[in-house]
Order: C-alpha cells, then sequence, then structure tokens
C-alpha cells in the first residue's frame, strides 16, 4: 500500500462506531487497525484516513463536541447512489441533499454531484462523484 502524502487523523468518541459508520455505510476499506491503540487506517479508492479513539495524545487543547467545527473533507467516489441507500436505511440524515455543481479549474470545469454528510462526532464529509459534463 502506498500511503499520500497528506493523511488526515480524526480524533472520535468510540472507534468502533466510526469504523462501522466509515466501513459499513460508506464504503470505506479496513487496512489496518491497532486495536489496543484503539486506531484504525482506511481507505476508500484513492482517499486515505485515520481514526482514533481520543486519547489525549495530540490534543492541542480543549477537545469538544462537535470535533469537525470549521473542515470538510472531499471524497471522490465513483457512485454516490449506493452511500446514500445506505445512509438512508440506517436513517442517518444529509447535512445537504445531493447538487450538481461546477468547478474551474486553469485547464476545464469539473462538473460533480456531491452531498453533505456528518460523521458521528460530527466532521463534515463531502461525498463526490464526476458527471459527464
Amino acid at each position: 500500500m502506498k500511503f499520500n502524502a497528506l493523511i488526515p487523523e480524526l480524533s472520535v468518541n468510540d472507534i468502533e462506531r466510526s469504523k462501522w459508520f466509515y466501513i459499513e455505510i460508506l464504503g470505506f476499506r479496513l487496512e489496518y487497525g491497532r486495536k489496543n491503540e484503539k486506531f484504525a487506517f482506511l481507505s476508500l479508492n484513492k482517499a486515505q484516513i485515520m481514526i482514533e479513539e481520543i486519547n489525549g495524545y495530540w490534543n492541542t487543547g480543549l477537545l469538544e463536541y462537535p470535533f469537525g467545527k470549521g473542515i470538510n473533507f472531499q471524497v471522490i467516489v465513483d457512485d454516490i447512489q449506493p452511500i446514500i441507500e445506505r445512509l438512508n436505511q440506517n436513517e442517518i440524515s444529509l447535512f445537504k441533499e445531493p447538487t450538481v455543481n461546477e468547478y474551474k479549474t486553469n485547464e476545464k470545469i469539473i462538473k460533480e454531484i456531491e452531498f453533505l454528510v456528518q460523521d458521528l462526532d460530527v466532521y463534515l464529509l463531502r461525498l463526490s462523484q464526476e458527471v459527464s459534463s
């Protein structure tokens, strides 16, 4: 496995519940974990993320719920529909319904359908699927 140059590590309240959400609901794969440290390294396509139950080691200040203030993580997927269906089946509300957005880059315009959902610790996740123009 090749590690990305930037891999966010999120502090979570309950590692088992967070693993359930990321793996069973969003479709991430458990690459490896350290059970004693309550840590998991997850991937979905080319996205990589680490989650670790709060242990005080990484805290630079008081850590209060909700943890995800002021940040969102974009995860590019092949198909958002199965993820939305699993969220609905588990009665997990979307933060923002799917919408089509266009983003201008230097070379072209990228068109994506995307939605927002909050994980169990209120980190904001933006799942995106590229669509044809």
